[in-house]
């Protein structure tokens, strides 16, 4: 008792001269943080059970049951992470019989044990993220297998055999809480409290065989002081190091921000303007615009010049050419241009999975402006297709969207809404579906003069 607390005075005249040290900690990153510590420790080991009757290693009437220093350990840790890591620790215990509580000494025996652990390590400041709250203090987990090697030097007596010189091996699980405190950059002062559960044991801790009832099972708990050392490239201890998340907070936020900007910088319709800055987001694939995604009309008649410049004469001798690129004389008479439209020469073609004509299709649609402007009195029907791929409900929507965006460019560009029908048709099935170049052909809107 006396040498115990000689050391709580000697741990507590430490920690006061050490108080004045400025309660910081160097701030690295989690793989620079100092991973490797070293480990020594010693303190009072007592078996719990079983013993035989008479046997006991503890003084229930005095404090810490007249607690000798009979256990002495050595180990290293290694961290993976600032909060998880490994141990593994040589320990010797040396236990003796001792007076009970009335003063009456039990029976005289002696059982020495070398035993190795090897265990988990929780860093529980940092698991539960209070280490700027504890400073100095801090709080360890941890638990793993044991394996030991237990020798009897109980004497033999005439009426029991205590196995004198006997050896056997025992193991099972420990388990320990290991409260510990700072008193220099690299080095802490540890208070560990640990209990051993066997569940190979032959010995009872005085020597003898247990009881079959209790055979194959036993409990040891050891109390210990110890200092551990912790070593790496900086100055201060492992467990006590800010770990700089700051840079992973940035990397976060910067994500994000890039994230948002691809989300602005979308561009629905093709035309060069992001959406964001887009003032006509459903503008025709392919038609000029200006800096904020208005089609160009520089003449303001209210259609789009890249429309108007190829068919402004269309009807005034202008050539008009068919799919084939076959020219069509101007003056071919209304009955073979309307011809021309009913038998679909005149398409707006689609990409896959696409509602806005493509680039390639403001010339088509451009034919039947021009022929509408020109024909006031005409109505037409626009008729919508989709490629086998899909399910045929999807393939009837997109079909008629397709066909609701030829019109609304044909209404934006002064032609009123109600001389033209939408007529939804769904799959064309007229081609070979396993052929990406003939599905191009069916992904398309046509016209049909219904007056």
């Amino acid at each position: 008792m006396k040498k115990i607390t000689l050391f709580v005075i000697l741990f507590t005249f430490t920690n006061l001269i050490t108080a004045q040290e400025e309660n910081t900690s160097e701030i690295v990153t989690a793989d620079k943080n100092n991973k490797w510590t070293l480990e020594a420790g010693a303190g009072y080991s007592k078996g719990l059970r079983p013993f035989e009757a008479g046997y006991f290693s503890s003084n229930s009437g005095k404090l810490l049951g007249s607690a000798k220093f009979n256990s002495f350990n050595f180990g290293a840790r290694y961290m993976f992470s600032p909060t998880f890591g490994i141990k593994g620790n040589f320990i010797y215990d040396d236990m003796r019989n001792t007076n009970n509580s009335s003063g009456e000494l039990s029976k005289p025996f002696r059982m020495t044990q070398l035993s190795f652990t090897f265990q988990g390590v929780i860093n529980l400041n940092r698991l539960l993220n209070i280490e700027k709250q504890l400073g100095r203090f801090g709080m360890l987990f941890h638990g793993g297998i044991d394996v030991a090697q237990v020798t009897s030097k109980t004497p033999n007596e005439v009426e029991h055999d205590q196995n004198f010189g006997v050896t056997e091996y025992n193991g099972g699980f420990i388990f320990g809480f290991t409260p510990q405190v700072r008193i220099g950059k690299r080095m802490t002062v540890m208070l560990d409290v640990s209990l051993l559960k066997n569940i190979r044991q032959h010995f009872n801790w005085d020597g003898s065989y247990a009881e079959n009832r209790i055979n194959l099972g036993g409990e040891l708990v050891t109390t210990g002081f110890g200092l551990s050392y912790s070593f790496g490239d900086n100055d201060m201890h492992g467990d006590y190091t800010t770990i700089q998340e700051s840079q992973l907070e940035e990397i976060g936020e910067l994500n994000d921000r890039i994230a948002n900007l691809e989300s602005l910088m979308n561009d629905m319709d093709k035309d060069g303007v992001p959406d964001y800055l887009d003032k006509e987001p459903n503008t025709l694939v392919g038609v000029a615009v200006d800096t904020k995604g208005r089609m160009l009309d520089t003449n303001t008649n209210g259609i789009p010049d890249e429309i108007e410049k190829n068919y402004d004469n269309t009807f005034n001798n202008a050539p008009v050419k068919d799919e084939n690129n076959v020219v069509i004389d101007a003056t071919t008479s209304a009955e073979s241009i309307e011809k021309l439209i009913n038998e679909k020469y005149i398409a707006a073609y689609f990409d896959l999975d696409k509602r806005q004509p493509s680039a390639a299709s403001a010339d088509e649609i451009g034919f039947m402006l021009n022929y509408l402007r020109n024909n006031p009195t005409k109505t037409i029907d626009i008729i919508g297709f989709a490629d086998e791929l899909g399910n045929n409900e999807y393939n009837m929507k997109l079909s008629s969207d397709r066909a609701q965006n030829v019109k609304n460019i044909l209404v934006k560009a002064g032609i009123d809404p109600s001389r033209m029908g939408i007529v939804p048709n769904g799959k064309d099935t007229s081609v070979d579906r396993t052929s990406e170049y003939a599905r191009r052909l069916v992904r398309k809107v046509v016209f049909k003069i219904t007056n």
